[in-house]
């Protein structure tokens, strides 16, 4: 009912507090403090990109009901990037300006732990918009020591990264321009740095060097991890996203040490991804490709040392799609799998509410005594997180798994066939899947295409084609350099499967995509129009070279080399060879839709912002 309870593992409840105070002070958003003695609100919440917002901020006295702003100590009233508690106590952070502020409890004063944020080029402790959108996958560019001694944060320097314009249609006479970096390929990328500071009152920070062979070239860190109290486990991966360096870095000294270094002859994916550490951080455990006989490569859990041994945990035509935990007292490694019969292996929830659910998510507690598992539903029912499961301990190595599956939606009698081709590059969600991500699951959802299939009789199939994850990096890999090839053929095959279904009616076929998708979509409509009779491309990408730079190089490479794939890959020249005409309306806010020309409407989307 909007109330907020605390639960324990036996099922008990307790109100921390009601409802009625979202509604007093007007917030949107929560956040309790470690000790559960206040609560952290949100209001007047302003959305800045897909993740990051501004807002003002109350600290709410669980128990007297006092009341308190969050504010810096040289400004009332502000408007903050960033706030959240630590891992103790009441002690938390806020960003204000670009720059971090800290406080060790509710009644102490903030003291600011950086000086050079700068609105827009120099970001501290919080994502510019290319590593909130394509690197770091959210906002949140700091990571807290598990006892709350230090603070590791990134900063940002976009000073040399050109521009981006984005008008802004406010409902006054003329349009307003925002202005944010954006690189696109072969422009100049953000310079990043990882720092550690102390929170013991001195402020210390320490900056920590990449490795020798990034010292001197374009990097990306695209994973930071506390290893204990003084070491930092770190990615660091090469501008073309085809080489990356794990490396245990410490704090004291700001050395890195580099644990393992991956390569690939295309790009490397899953670069997010957290080791997991032994607690004499010895041992590590990390997905690595592994070959398993004629069917390709595949993501699997393997176990390196400090001497070097390297033990590879699991095989087969199966990905590992997630590591979770490693209790060390009992040698066991939870992970997330897309298999559900695993030789040597333990599944924990496949038998549990299986008419219910077969998609979960799931939250450790401390100890590894016991999981709680975020049910998100399958095909029809719907999402629930109330199953605390106590783990069985045993001396045995054993692995666990708690299982993902895939499947395609089960079509009944319909009349209607629409091919969503859902995949945005920047969301990490399974609805709207990116480029090396999964469509087609048995997780809930709601959405349009889910009218049209219970309310309009129609068919919608979602489709994971070559370029989709979690089936092999043959498959994965198969779209590198000439996207908008083999993927539109893998589209039209299913869709050839469909229409050979005596139910389907064949002159009432449609294609939707968004971003990615609406590239696909807008390349299905162009090459085979014989089999649409409508569709729709969101905000398609029209050209590569218009994107941003992470994703453009990764996918193409640096342009120079590979110019002709840009080239062969771009709406336009797609458009060039068909006999359609292909009509694109852009909105201008001037109380009419303007029908522009081809080639103009195609190079002012800028390649489907």
């Amino acid at each position: 009912d909007g109330d907020i309870l605390k639960v324990n593992t036996r099922n008990q409840t307790e109100l921390l507090m009601k409802n009625t105070t979202f509604a007093t002070f007007k917030a949107s958003k929560f956040a309790v403090s470690p000790d559960l003695n206040f609560v952290l609100l949100a209001y007047d919440i302003k959305q800045v990109y897909q993740h990051s917002f501004l807002a003002s901020y109350l600290i709410y006295n669980l128990y007297t009901r006092e009341v308190k702003e969050l504010n810096p100590p040289e400004v009332s009233d502000s408007v903050l990037q960033f706030a959240s508690w630590g891992g103790h106590g009441q002690q938390m952070i806020y960003i204000f300006e670009n720059n971090i502020y800290f406080q060790s409890d509710v009644q102490s004063s903030s003291w600011r732990l950086t000086s050079s944020g700068q609105e827009g080029i120099i970001f501290n402790g919080i994502a510019d918009w290319l590593y909130e959108e394509e690197i770091l996958h959210t906002h949140v560019a700091h990571w807290w020591s598990a006892d709350g001694s230090r603070l590791a944060y990134l900063t940002i320097n976009d000073s040399l990264v050109p521009n981006m314009l984005l008008p802004r249609f406010t409902g006054m006479l003329y349009p307003r321009g925002k202005e944010y970096p954006y690189p696109k390929m072969a422009q100049i990328n953000p310079t990043v740095r990882l720092y550690v500071v102390t929170l013991d009152g001195t402020s210390q920070t320490t900056e920590l060097r990449p490795p020798d062979s990034f010292e001197k070239s374009e990097y990306y860190i695209t994973m930071v991890k506390w290893v204990g109290p003084e070491s930092l486990s770190v990615r660091w991966v090469n501008r073309a996203q085809n080489m990356s360096i794990l490396s245990l870095c410490s704090v004291v000294t700001g050395i890195c040490t580099s644990k393992k270094v991956m390569t690939s002859e295309k790009w490397l994916d899953r670069q997010n991804e957290e080791p997991l550490y032994s607690r004499d951080h010895m041992t590590f455990f990390i997905t690595v490709p592994l070959k398993h006989s004629d069917s390709g490569t595949f993501s699997h859990i393997t176990m390196i040392s400090n001497r070097g041994n390297i033990r590879h945990l699991t095989s087969g035509s199966w990905e590992v799609s997630q590591l979770l935990a490693y209790d060390e007292s009992i040698n066991s490694v939870y992970f997330l799998s897309t298999e559900e019969s695993l030789l040597f292996n333990k599944c924990l929830s496949c038998s549990l509410f299986r008419s219910k659910c077969s998609f979960y998510d799931s939250t450790f507690s401390p100890d590894l005594q016991h999981v709680v598992l975020h049910c998100k539903g399958n095909i029809s029912s719907q999402p629930f997180e109330q199953y605390h499961q106590t783990l069985e301990r045993s001396s045995m190595l054993r692995q666990f798994c708690i299982l993902v599956t895939s499947m395609f939606l089960n079509i009944k009698k319909s009349l209607i066939v629409t091919v969503f081709i859902k995949r945005v590059f920047s969301s990490g969600s399974n609805s709207d899947s990116a480029l090396g991500g999964q469509a087609v699951s048995d997780r809930f959802s709601l959405g349009w295409d889910t009218v049209l299939v219970s309310l309009h009789s129609v068919i919608v199939a979602r489709l994971d084609g070559r370029g989709s994850g979690f089936q092999g990096q043959r498959i994965l890999h198969e779209v590198h350099q000439r996207l908008g090839t083999v993927d539109v053929k893998d589209q039209l095959a299913a869709l050839q499967y469909l229409l050979q279904l005596p139910y389907v009616d064949h002159n009432r076929i449609g294609v939707y995509g968004k971003a990615y998708g609406g590239f696909v979509s807008s390349l299905l409509l162009l090459s085979h129009s014989s089999m649409f009779r409508c569709g729709i491309a969101v905000a398609p990408i029209t050209n590569w070279k218009l994107y941003g730079s992470a994703q453009s190089e990764k996918y193409f490479g640096y342009p120079g080399k590979e110019d002709h794939k840009y080239q062969i890959s771009t709406l336009l020249h797609n458009i060039a060879q068909s006999p359609l005409n292909f009509l694109i309306i852009h909105n201008t806010a001037d109380g009419e839709s303007k029908h522009i020309t081809e080639e103009a409407a195609l190079r002012a989307s800028e390649g489907g912002l």
